[in-house]
């Protein structure tokens, strides 16, 4: 592996980088690959994670860990959800990966009870995988066929991010916790402030920061755009390590004195004040004293984005003897079998019950659709991680997103409330305390693979084959949308369409009905042809999944053209053939039509040379200058086709 001079003080981002390091240099914007240690994949998005690794022939899984989480598609509905539970086991049981059933929670928290460990790096088919970062690791999101490739050994292959410092100081103030210092952070620095670069948390601050609480910044990075979120494995690593019962896997990992960061940001925890997201954007900050006063529908307590004991145990402090306001619908989501059996011993569940609070099952549920979606025109205060038009299910929603302790004031009084005006002391929460440890439910890998047989219900489908970028392209602009256009619009989440996640023809007919209905049956009249989308910046934002490159593919899609993406969805795109473009004018956006008609000439043989990519509009004669970030690495993918394409002939051979 490459080595970096020792003598140069190193902090914990470029520790785990250059101990990981197989190819590249650590130059911010050079292309690197990092030996990837562990994988993380939900049912969403590990159907075709694991269609993807018996297409390519895996035996065993490479890695140190591998596992698979059943958090998603929990309601079962009818037979989908259910057959693809035992397809996941199967090919669990086949390739050596550990398995995670139903009801045993959300995977970023139970990943990081059992699984966890400082200086390792995770790659997971979930946006949110970054929340390992908690506990020193490099943790990352990334396309499911990435994570396929991680799992049968081969790096994981992205462009050296650069580090942002966040320092720390002080403590937070009472009614303020971890979920108002990302807020804040979202508030300075909106959904792409991140892009780029890996956030690192040091400074004084951090010692009064549990494990957990740093679970709730890392998970939320992502909503920055950013690369991952990097915390050092300190004294709170090794209390939550100890308290899991896995003392022995603590590793310390800090950053050297004198350290330094190609940027900087500093922020004060005791200047903070409650926060709360507006709709329909996480980057829509503001302080929850000015919207005081708003009636609410919901409060929502769980999510991978506030999912330790503490953001359930406060809240039962709070509620305990008290009513939740008649007009609301109290919904707690506990995010796994250990927190929701230790409030059960520790009596706090009944408190909630008795308050009026509705219980759930351990898992994602109404953070991705999954039921619990609000009234038509009603407001719902979420502790979930996002807040993208429609993901709660109901289309035209008001979904904003905030603390527990805010969450639960407004529960109980039935309007956006600031938590300090309530007339109750802080409930305080001893997190040191001993408690109860669940892991029982989890499966190993089979000791006998070979004996395994992959069970396939009738909703799983083949693989999709794509041919390689053609040298002539003509096609039409089918759709033109403006910025920070999310995964949810492209390919939406969701009750009605994730049971559709193994069989690409179905769930491709919901590809971008949320900004345009007719889109699936337009592009399918261009499916040979090809078609071309163009967009404003940040195109992609949100979910890693892989879908919202794989299902415009199957319709047809060759050439994105946007002003920026976010990064999961550009190596999505080129995972699956399809070429990412941007403007070199960012102006020229303005002088496109949805459906005008673009021509690109000799465009294979001028990516593959590397010459300059044009294309002209045959309404207008307009040509415009593209240019594109892509290794040759990317551009021998898209050439082929894709990722899975260029691995096949690979094998082959």
């Amino acid at each position: 592996m490459t080595k970096q001079n020792k003598t140069q003080p190193r902090n914990v981002a470029q520790k785990l980088i250059e101990s990981h390091l197989v190819s590249g240099k650590m130059k911010a914007g050079e292309e690197i690959g990092l030996k990837i240690d562990q994988t993380l994949t939900q049912d969403a998005t590990g159907t075709l994670v694991m269609l993807e690794l018996e297409a390519m022939g895996l035996d065993q899984a490479k890695t140190e860990i591998s596992a698979q989480y059943v958090d998603h598609n929990l309601l079962q509905v009818d037979n989908r959800n259910p057959d693809d539970h035992l397809f996941l086991k199967s090919a669990c049981e086949k390739f050596g990966i550990w398995y995670s059933p139903p009801g045993s929670g959300v995977s970023h928290p139970v990943h990081m009870e059992r699984f966890g460990k400082p200086g390792r790096t995770l790659l997971g088919s979930d946006s949110h995988t970054c929340a390992a970062g908690s506990l020193g690791m490099l943790a990352m999101g990334a396309g499911g066929l990435a994570v396929a490739m991680a799992i049968c050994g081969e790096p994981f292959y992205l462009n050296m991010p650069k580090t942002l410092g966040v320092k720390l100081t002080g403590k937070l103030p009472d009614w303020v916790s971890a979920k108002d210092v990302i807020l804040e952070m979202l508030r300075r620095h909106d959904v792409k402030g991140g892009a780029g670069k890996i956030i690192e948390y040091y400074g004084p601050g951090l010692k009064h920061l549990s494990a957990m609480d740093r679970h709730v910044i890392a998970n939320m990075g992502q909503e920055m755009g950013h690369t991952a979120t990097v915390f050092p494995a300190d004294d709170a690593v090794r209390d939550f390590l100890k308290q899991q019962q896995r003392k022995d896997d603590f590793e310390k990992l800090e950053a050297d004195d004198g350290a330094t960061y190609d940027e900087y940001e500093e922020i004060d925890l005791s200047t903070l004040e409650p926060l709360i997201a507006l709709p329909s954007s996480p980057g829509k900050v503001v302080p929850v004293r000015e919207v005081a006063g708003e009636p609410i529908y919901q409060a929502y307590i769980g999510s991978s984005a506030n999912p330790g004991l503490r953001d359930f145990v406060v809240p039962a402090m709070m509620v305990k003897g008290r009513q939740i306001h008649d007009g609301v619908s109290f919904d707690i989501n506990p995010t796994s079998r250990q927190v929701l059996e230790n409030l059960t011993k520790l009596g706090h569940l009944t408190d909630l019950l008795s308050a009026g609070a509705r219980l759930h099952q351990t898992g994602c549920n109404g953070c991705i659709g999954m039921g619990q979606a609000p009234a038509t025109d009603q407001i719902s205060l979420r502790t979930v991680p996002r807040n993208f038009p429609g993901r709660s299910g109901t289309v035209e929603d008001k979904v904003c997103l905030c603390s527990p302790e805010t969450a639960t004031a407004s529960a109980l009084t039935g309007v956006i409330t600031d938590p300090r005006d309530l007339d109750m002391a802080y409930p305080v929460f001893d997190g040191s305390k001993t408690f109860y440890v669940e892991d029982r439910n989890i499966r190993p890998p089979a000791l006998h693979p070979e004996l395994s047989v992959v069970q396939k219900g009738p909703n799983i489908s083949t693989l999709p084959q794509f041919d390689g970028l053609p040298d002539e392209l003509t096609a039409p602009v089918l759709l033109k949308v403006g910025d920070n256009v999310s995964t949810d619009e492209i390919l939406p989440a969701g009750s009605k369409i994730l049971p559709f996640r193994s069989n690409i023809p179905a769930i491709s007919e919901f590809t971008y009905t949320r900004i345009d209905e007719s889109y699936p049956e337009r592009a399918k009249k261009y499916q040979e042809q090809g078609s071309v989308i163009v967009g404003g910046d940040n195109y992609g934002q949100g979910s890693s999944r892989e879908h919202a490159a794989l299902a415009p593919r199957y319709l047809g899609v060759r050439v994105v053209i946007a002003k920026s993406y976010s990064r999961i969805h550009w190596q999505n795109l080129c995972n699956f053939g399809i070429l990412p473009l941007r403007f070199a004018e960012p102006g020229d956006l303005d002088r496109i039509e949805q459906g005008d008609e673009l021509t690109f000439d000799d465009l294979a043989q001028t990516l593959a040379s590397g010459g300059k990519i044009a294309a002209k509009n045959s309404r207008s004669g307009d040509k415009y200058a593209l240019t594109h970030d892509l290794s040759e690495r990317q551009i021998k993918m898209v050439l082929k086709g894709g990722l899975l394409n260029m691995m096949r002939e690979s094998l082959v051979a």
